[in-house]
């Protein structure tokens, strides 16, 4: 098994990563529409750690946009690359997610990542800065709530509510199935809010939560239980 280490020249510490963020958040594109809904490709992205080990695996999952059938998978292993600090979660995973992206042979088409894109409080979550990274459209889904306030959206699948940072939407609260949790979604890169929303509801069918994170986190799992020798 090959070990992603972590890159010459990472930031080591809080102020480097930050700046890191400034400078990346300027390359930041919100003014793209984005893919059209069930066209081409979407790619899941997700990660499981090790904190024992200090190893992150991540999986990369291509599907069908329109059927939502998988395309191809790929995963690597890596070390965690930064320490545990909010707002820079991303710089803990990304070498080792952008290891699993470079392996795919099919084109990505959209990134969904299992997070936040501009919802997050320097407005450069992990779906913006893989996005920028790679140049491809991105868009975050994320399970649970940030530090942002927001109404309860409607019941009805499709019903959101605005996730808001003084003011400014940032995101939205979206009920993907009728009667349960919403998930959270924000714009990553190359693609409008209301885009992101469409794309969300079209992969979530059946369940809460996107069929791209669905296979990339039971993906990602795997791959980590493999890479420690587990049953």
């Amino acid at each position: 098994m090959t070990i992603i280490e972590i890159p010459a020249g990472w930031p080591a510490d809080e102020a480097a990563a930050r700046a890191v963020q400034r400078e990346l958040r300027g390359r930041l594109v919100r003014d793209e529409e984005g893919p059209a809904v069930g066209a081409g490709h979407v790619t899941g992205l997700d990660v499981a750690y090790d904190d024992e080990r200090d190893l992150v695996a991540a999986a990369a999952v291509v599907l069908d946009a329109r059927t939502l059938e998988v395309v191809e998978e790929a995963t690597a292993v890596g070390r965690v690359s930064f320490p545990y600090v909010p707002g820079l979660l991303a710089f803990r995973e990304i070498p080792t997610v952008l290891a699993a992206l470079d392996r795919l042979t099919a084109d990505p088409g959209l990134l969904v990542c299992d997070g936040y894109g501009l919802a997050h409080p320097r407005r450069f979550g992990l779906a913006s800065h893989l996005g920028v990274l790679t140049g491809r459209p991105s868009v975050g889904v994320a399970k649970n709530p940030f530090t942002f306030t927001y109404e309860q959206p409607g019941p009805a699948r499709g019903d959101f509510a605005a996730l808001l940072a003084a003011g400014e939407e940032v995101g939205r609260a979206l009920r993907t199935q009728a009667g349960v949790k919403p998930v959270f979604v924000s714009v990553g890169h190359r693609v409008s809010l209301a885009n992101a929303c469409a794309h969300t509801l079209h992969l979530s069918p059946r369940y809460r939560i996107p069929e791209t994170t669905r296979h990339a986190d039971s993906l990602c799992r795997r791959a980590l239980k493999e890479a420690l020798g587990d049953d």
